[in-house]
């Protein structure tokens, strides 16, 4: 340390793991209006720290020495090791939706996000979409060998386009057909999810908050998280890659939303929430599912037992079907945590266990159904209701009954569906309208986020003492 030599220093050792730190600068004094050069007073590191439970900021520690060959030679040496952490990015490919909530991500990305990855040094090309399947058909063009990462600065229904462009990239460049996707490969790079939406549940669930300064050092650190993604198809074609979907209730609140974009966004979600919970009916379908095989404990004379059932079995007779009215179906890869639901949506799930849990709301009165939406923004078991089945399944089928034409003027207050006979579905936030069967299967982290598992989250402080 410089300064006053009759200041009287307190011996102290502080330890700081390479692994917390992000960026070192050589230290300059400039004077006004010079960009270059400077008198050289020593180095700065970037440490990542918690400041709080879940939250992640940077700090900045200063260390002085006015001997030039000292400081570079520490500088040299520090970004060796920085250069040495594979999973960190060097280059990005950035996605940010200047319509998600507020049409605040141009902002965000701009005065938040933009400045760490500099600090990082971290090169970005950024593509500012213009319409919805913007980024798609960028995605579907770019050379992806060239970054190490996508990030996606919107909402969830920015970040399922991008999450369905990058998946879909890869199967095309497998060679595979996009149609029919049984076995699809894994997305090749990872993809950055930095919140600027109104829900943001992709950003709850790995992160545990909604702070795009956290987000973007979790990208900067290289936190990686494989995760279960499924998908949604048709008897005929994919229709989405995905974490989670919602038949009936939760799909009609967004399709009415959808028809009220004029409104602001706050407005019209509380506007349609609202008008769907006066206009409560059930959709009548039938609900087929896989449940999940849990393997048996490790014994030799099991596995035979399995195999020889399964083979007499066979597949096609494990499959469980319910018919009937129901008002909210729920297929949910993850947690799906958000504000309104801080144990998540679906709280008995994980990110990568490989199955999805599936949320039967069968008919009831509205004042019951009313208790049931309460209980997720507590701790209470939400499910806790005569009415409310809940599985841990692998695959699902949802197929709507197709209403005849007497059906049109009793189900009028469902013209949220823009089409006739097609029934919406709320696929991470996007809404998508099919009319035949949709069929849902779960593949095992089949994506990588950056970010981490909000169940191994460390509330721990760590603090940061700097002479």
């Amino acid at each position: 340390p410089t300064g006053d030599s009759n200041v009287v220093l307190q011996a102290q050792e502080e330890i700081i793991e390479m692994k917390d730190i992000f960026s070192v600068k050589l230290k300059r004094r400039r004077f006004v209006g010079k960009i270059k050069g400077g008198t050289l007073l020593g180095i700065t590191i970037f440490k990542c720290l918690n400041k709080e439970e879940n939250k992640l900021t940077d700090c900045a520690i200063h260390l002085n020495n006015l001997s030039e060959d000292h400081c570079y030679l520490w500088f040299k040496h520090l970004k060796e090791i920085l250069n040495g952490f594979q999973n960190r990015p060097k280059s990005l490919k950035v996605f940010v939706n200047p319509s998600s909530h507020k049409r605040e991500a141009t902002h965000v990305y701009y005065e938040k996000v933009a400045p760490l990855f500099k600090l990082a040094d971290i090169k970005t090309d950024v593509t500012v979409t213009e319409y919805e399947g913007h980024a798609l058909s960028v995605l579907k063009e770019c050379e992806l060998q060239a970054f190490d990462g996508v990030v996606c600065v919107g909402g969830d229904g920015s970040i399922s386009e991008v999450a369905h462009g990058l998946l879909l990239k890869a199967q095309i460049d497998a060679g595979k057909d996009t149609d029919y996707i049984p076995t699809p490969v894994i997305a090749p790079v990872p993809l950055g999810v930095i919140p600027a939406g109104t829900t943001n549940v992709l950003a709850h669930t790995l992160y545990g908050i909604k702070h795009a300064v956290t987000a973007t050092l979790h990208i900067i650190m290289g936190h990686i998280q494989p995760v279960d993604v499924c998908t949604f198809s048709t008897p005929s074609k994919l229709l989405r890659f995905g974490f989670s979907a919602m038949f009936g209730f939760g799909a009609r609140t967004l399709a009415l939303a959808e028809k009220h974009r004029w409104m602001p966004s706050n407005q019209r979600k509380d506007f349609a929430f609202i008008k769907t919970l006066a206009d409560l009916k059930p959709e009548e379908c039938e609900v087929s599912f896989l449940p999940l095989q849990i393997p048996q404990e490790d014994s030799h004379e099991n596995d035979i037992k399995k195999k020889e059932k399964t083979k007499k079995k066979g597949s096609k007779d494990q499959w469980h079907k319910i018919h009937g009215h129901f008002l909210n179906v729920s297929i949910m890869a993850i947690p799906c945590l958000c504000s309104m639901a801080p144990r998540g949506l679906a709280p008995n799930t994980r990110l990568n266990n490989g199955s999805m849990a599936l949320i039967v709301v069968q008919n009831t009165s509205r004042t019951e159904f009313v208790k049931h939406l309460k209980r997720y923004t507590s701790v209470k078991n939400q499910f806790n209701f005569p009415f409310v089945e809940t599985y841990t399944v692998q695959e699902v089928k949802v197929q709507p009954r197709i209403k005849s034409v007497l059906d049109a003027k009793e189900n009028a207050y469902l013209n949220a569906a823009s089409t006739e006979g097609n029934h919406p579905w709320n696929i991470d936030g996007d809404l998508m309208e099919e009319a035949s069967e949709v069929h849902v299967r779960v593949h095992p982290r089949l994506m990588n986020l950056y970010g981490v598992n909000t169940d191994d989250l460390e509330s721990s402080q760590a603090t940061c003492n700097c002479i």
